[in-house]
């Protein structure tokens, strides 16, 4: 049986010419690896766990076998992020990237669009091709836990970025984000001092299904606790708003007709505040109601120095790009790794806008 798995993987072969092209020699020894490994792994799963050692250690005999040339990459980290429609996560991609081939790697990088089915079927094309490593930020943080459970079995390591997993049976060996408890609190200082006399009724445009929004809004009521201001603002309207400019834009329009009295609005980022802006200018009440926004995106922090967005807590999507892929590469290296990496906010308001020379 293995006689018959090698002998199918022999027409693809090692050139052996002195003078052969070394890229040339790269692509068809990954070639060889990767046909090896395919069909080893289907060999283990038709044969049950008895052919396990069997065939593993002739996988490392085979690898052995198939000199690496200088320069070659160590692997492929697979990552799917929550929607490249959002800037944010395309920083964070563009500086994975850059930090992955630092180390000797390749990142691939999927758009989630915002949909946790999408996303389960683009880890399952990470399994199959054999990825180093899965980062993810999910669309929904209780369903990805299915698919952090396959690459778990398939003894892929797994790191969540920005956004968390809530599946207590899927493990994940660090999650890297912005201190989203500390940021929500941060945004209803900004609420306090925005609202005339700290007080007012106030709405938050929400994205419940996704890890990091519930801890900015739990960070958000537990500081006006604290502070004992749940009374004087009182939030009359909760809507999801999935964090898109489109369908926060509607649920805004929503929030007003129903509440036209509100005075303020809580957007769990930068793409909700654009959507709360533009409903507001259709209706003529952006001078009447006071919005603080989550992100620090270049667009978002344009509308903070034009006194559209009274403050935001603002990421750094660029550290969460670079940090995530720190923490593979320490994880490879048989160092310490924490479970979570947290990145602190800074709350940005128009004074910081109008010193801010990448802006208009």
């Amino acid at each position: 049986m293995i006689k018959n798995i090698l002998t199918s993987a022999q027409p693809i072969t090692e050139p052996h010419e002195k003078n052969a092209n070394a890229s040339v020699h790269t692509a068809k020894s990954n070639a060889v690896k990767q046909v090896l490994h395919t069909r080893i792994v289907r060999t283990i799963a038709a044969q049950g766990e008895k052919m396990r050692t069997f065939v593993l250690a002739l996988a490392a005999v085979c690898a052995l076998a198939i000199p690496a040339s200088a320069g070659e990459k160590k692997g492929t980290i697979g990552c799917t992020l929550l929607a490249f429609s959002n800037p944010f996560y395309k920083e964070i991609g563009d500086n994975m990237t850059a930090e992955a081939a630092k180390n000797g790697y390749d990142v691939i990088i999927t758009d989630g669009n915002f949909d946790a089915v999408r996303q389960n079927n683009q880890i399952k094309d990470f399994i199959a091709s054999g990825v180093a490593a899965i980062v993810i930020a999910p669309a929904d943080s209780k369903a990805i836990g299915a698919s952090i459970r396959e690459a778990n079995d398939a003894g892929i390591p797994v790191f969540t970025v920005d956004i968390g997993n809530l599946d207590p049976a899927a493990e994940v060996i660090c999650h890297v984000a912005t201190d989203n408890y500390a940021g929500g609190k941060m945004a209803a200082d900004a609420m306090i001092q925005a609202l005339p006399g700290g007080k007012g009724k106030i709405g938050i445009i929400n994205h419940p299904e996704v890890e990091a929004v519930i801890l900015r809004t739990d960070g958000f009521k537990a500081r006006l606790k604290e502070l004992g201001k749940e009374n004087d603002i009182r939030i009359v309207a909760d809507l999801p708003g999935l964090g898109s400019r489109d369908r926060s834009y509607a649920a805004a329009q929503d929030m007003l007709q129903a509440h036209p009295d509100i005075e303020g609005i809580f957007c769990i980022n930068d793409p909700t505040a654009l959507g709360a802006i533009a409903a507001l200018e259709g209706i003529g009440k952006l001078n009447q109601v006071v919005l603080v926004g989550f992100d620090g995106q270049p667009e978002g922090k344009q509308a903070i120095r034009d006194g559209k967005i009274f403050a935001d807590p603002i990421q750094f999507p660029d550290q969460l790009g670079r940090e995530v892929v720190k923490m593979f590469i320490k994880y490879t290296e048989g160092e310490e790794v924490p479970k979570e990496h947290l990145i602190p906010t800074a709350l940005y308001y128009k004074e910081d806008g109008m010193k801010d020379a990448s802006l208009k």
